[in-house]
Formats: C-alpha cells, sequence, structure tokens
C-alpha cells in the first residue's frame, strides 16, 4: 500500500513544535559560528597558529598550512568569470590541453537470497581523458566473481556486503595505483580519487575492516609521493567539521553537530573561489596513517553557483612541489566541461554502473554454469515465480 499523505502532513503538524525548536537553535547557534569564522579570518597565519598551539591536540581539526592571507571569511576570489559557456571552455583549452585527467569508479552486484551459493561480482571502470583536439580517450572495465570463500559465507554474522564493498575500494584503489605507476614523474596528469583520503566512515568497522580500508588510503597517498603523479580527492557533498571543530577550540564556541564547513563557508563564495589550505587534523582514524597522518592537505572550491562548495584533498607532498596552483586549475576545468562535476568522475561512473539488466544476466550466466558443472543450485520460489511472469 503506498503512502498516505494525508497521515503524514497530520504527524508533521503534531510535532512541528519539535522542528521549530531545532531550526531556531540551529540558527543561532550558527550565527555564533559566522562571527567566530569572521574574528578568525582577520588573523594571521603566525596568530591563528599561536592560538591554536595553546589548545590539545586531540581533534583540533585543522590547522592553517598556506599563508591566510586577509581574506575575510577565508574566501580566496579566483577572478574568473566568462560571458558565455564557449568563452569558459576556450580557457579550458588554454589550461588543459595536453593534460591527462584519470578517474575511476565501481558497481557491484551484491549475493541474492534468491541463490543457494552465494556469488557476488564487482566491476570497475576507468576513464582517461588526454584532452587533446584529437578527442583521444580510453574507457574500459574489469570485473571479479566473489566466491563463497571470498564472502567468507560458512561464517555466520559476517557482513557479506561489507566484504564485498571493501573488495570494490580495493579494485579502485589498485587500477588508479597502476595509473600513477605507469605515468610516474607526469607534469601534466591528475588523477581523481572519488571521495575522501580521510576513510573516517570506516571509524564504525571492526578493526580488521578498518586497517584494510586504512592500508588502501595510505598505499594510495604514497603512490601518488612516489611516482610524483597529482592526486586529489574529490568530495562533492561534503559534511566534514574540521574547520568548524577548529573554530569551536578556539573559541570555545556551543557544539554545533548540525554545522558543517561548507555550509559555514558556502553563503559568500563566487563560482571558482577557494580556501586557504590547511591540513586536517581529525581525531579517530586518521591516527592510523603513520607517516601520513598531518600530510592530508584540504580546500574547499565553489563549482556552482547555487550548492555548497565541494572539498578538495591533497597529499602534503603537492603543496610542497608549488604545482598547487596549477591543479586546482585543472580541477576548475574538469567542472567546466563537466557542468558542475567533474567530467572524468562523471564518466567513470557512467562505465563503471550495473543496472538490474545486468544483475538479471549476471545470475543468468550463474545459473547455467553452475547447471553445467553440476553444482547443486537451488532458487529461490521467488525469484521462480518472478521468471515465469516475465
Amino acid at each position: 500500500m503506498t503512502l498516505k499523505p494525508s497521515q503524514i502532513l497530520s504527524q508533521l503538524h503534531a510535532k512541528q513544535a519539535d522542528f521549530q525548536t531545532f531550526d531556531r537553535t540551529a540558527a543561532n547557534i550558527f550565527k555564533e559560528y559566522r562571527a567566530a569564522l569572521e574574528k578568525a579570518s582577520r588573523l594571521s597565519t603566525t596568530e591563528l597558529a599561536t592560538q591554536l598551539a595553546t589548545h590539545p591536540s586531540e581533534n583540533l581539526g585543522a590547522k592553517p598550512l598556506e599563508a591566510l592571507g586577509t581574506f575575510p571569511n577565508w574566501i580566496m576570489p579566483c577572478g574568473l568569470a566568462w560571458q558565455s559557456r564557449e568563452e569558459s571552455l576556450e580557457w579550458v583549452r588554454g589550461h588543459m590541453t595536453g593534460v591527462t585527467t584519470f578517474a575511476v569508479d565501481g558497481s557491484q552486484i551484491f549475493p541474492s537470497k534468491d541463490l543457494s551459493i552465494p556469488v557476488a561480482l564487482v566491476q570497475i571502470g576507468w576513464f582517461e581523458n588526454a584532452h587533446l583536439p584529437s578527442g583521444t580517450y580510453v574507457k574500459d572495465v574489469t570485473l571479479e566473481v566473489m566466491t563463497p570463500t571470498e564472502l567468507k559465507a560458512n561464517t555466520s554474522g559476517d557482513p557479506v556486503d561489507r566484504l564485498v564493498n571493501m573488495r570494490r575500494f580495493q579494485m579502485e584503489t589498485d587500477r588508479l595505483i597502476q595509473f600513477m605507476a605507469e605515468r610516474r614523474e607526469c607534469e601534466t596528469c591528475l588523477v581523481f580519487f572519488d571521495g575522501s583520503l580521510i576513510v573516517t566512515f570506516a571509524d564504525a568497522f571492526d578493526p580488521e575492516s578498518q586497517q584494510i580500508y586504512v592500508d588502501c588510503a595510505l598505499r594510495l597517498l604514497q603512490a601518488s609521493e612516489q611516482f610524483r603523479v597529482p592526486l586529489v580527492g574529490y568530495i562533492d557533498t561534503t559534511y566534514a567539521r574540521d574547520l568548524t571543530m577548529m573554530l569551536q577550540r578556539l573559541y570555545k564556541l556551543p557544539d554545533g553537530p548540525a554545522i558543517h564547513d561548507a555550509q559555514l563557508l558556502g553563503r559568500k563564495m563566487a563560482w571558482g573561489d577557494r580556501t586557504p589550505l590547511f591540513l586536517c587534523q581529525r581525531s579517530g582514524i586518521l591516527a592510523k596513517y603513520q607517516d601520513h597522518q598531518d600530510a592530508i592537505v584540504f580546500t574547499y572550491l565553489k563549482t556552482t553557483q547555487d550548492n555548497y562548495p565541494v572539498r578538495l584533498e591533497f597529499p602534503r607532498w603537492l603543496y610542497e612541489s608549488g604545482q598547487m596552483n596549477q591543479v586546482l586549475d585543472w580541477v576548475r576545468g574538469e567542472v567546466i566541461i563537466g557542468s558542475g562535476y567533474p567530467y572524468a568522475i562523471e564518466t567513470a561512473d557512467q562505465t563503471a554502473v550495473l543496472q538490474s539488466a545486468d544483475r538479471q544476466t549476471f545470475q543468468r550466466i550463474f545459473q547455467e554454469w553452475a547447471e553445467e558443472q553440476d553444482l547443486d543450485l537451488r532458487l529461490s520460489r521467488k525469484m521462480v515465480s518472478k521468471v515465469r511472469r516475465r
């Protein structure tokens, strides 16, 4: 039975006070943080660092890396504006012709209760764009079938879907590392990682799962530094609170879990503007990053007129090499081509995605193969019924 809108509205009216209280409280706290941001942005890099040094380093959130200058609200204007899309694309051609961008994405088919034998499939796709007038690019996929042993199907309580997701993460990072190894010391390459280089989501997992994600992230960071290939972690919708936490520590602000950095920064940013570069000083899983614990740089970049800024993360070596401004222009260029989202990531996603028809094809191929191998594969009554109806 479908939802009844009348019941939903009735519940919302009955609980209206709760929503209004939350809204007022959040708005008041937000004003305090905005005032703190304005105050902090008037401090020099040295003054801010000195004040931060008086606070415990545990979960400090962030500390400045780049000279802060005199940018109100830490907004660094880019000064880029065009009268038409064609003008913006001309700017892209001037800055990105011959620059190779590379991105990977993945998709998966989880084990189905409709099949008596646990089996999963992970597919990753990649897109390599040389940004040449000839339109040269590489787009391809690879996949892996996961067996009952790899899914630990005989061990009760194991989160099978998590194992599939971990394998996808490993395959994605392995492919990015392979590209960087093949393009070592490439001065005109940019590798996009679709997500944060800090695997904070894994904090909720068991220690073994945490370590798998940390190892992947570390290998990615180490490869970028070893092969000197620029790497950017691109987080389109971010709820990170590193700058928010830093302001809370500096000015003893009330806790504001609903307030995040992008929300705090976004209202006064124009397209292409960014914040100064900061070092991430987040607590939690970053402590497992060994010599890269203090080596992840971030900034916020405005990529659309209407939405909050995106978060970009880089290995520290990239800042120290003096390439950061050039790389940021490459990111802006990719966003222009993709009309608000990096074209390389968008195309990798389209390449890798598995549709419902792919799931049906996979299950049919596995069923036929199992019959040839004389495996005892049984289908659920539900699945048999669906097949009959189709």
